[in-house]
């Protein structure tokens, strides 16, 4: 978790499209259904996104 706030912090843009390593410091994995998916941060904290 702290890693991931440092790694945030030393953000000096918004982000504007996709980035390989930001994407692979913070998502542990995407678990994808028929009606939604779920993203599982690296922290422990999970989102689901209903389609």
């Amino acid at each position: 978790m702290t890693d991931m706030g440092t790694f945030l912090k030393k953000q000096t843009t918004a982000l504007t499209e996709y980035d390989e390593q930001l994407v692979r410091r913070l998502i542990e994995k995407v678990t994808i259904y028929e009606d939604k998916f779920i993203v599982e941060f690296k922290s422990g904290v999970t989102v689901d996104v209903n389609a």
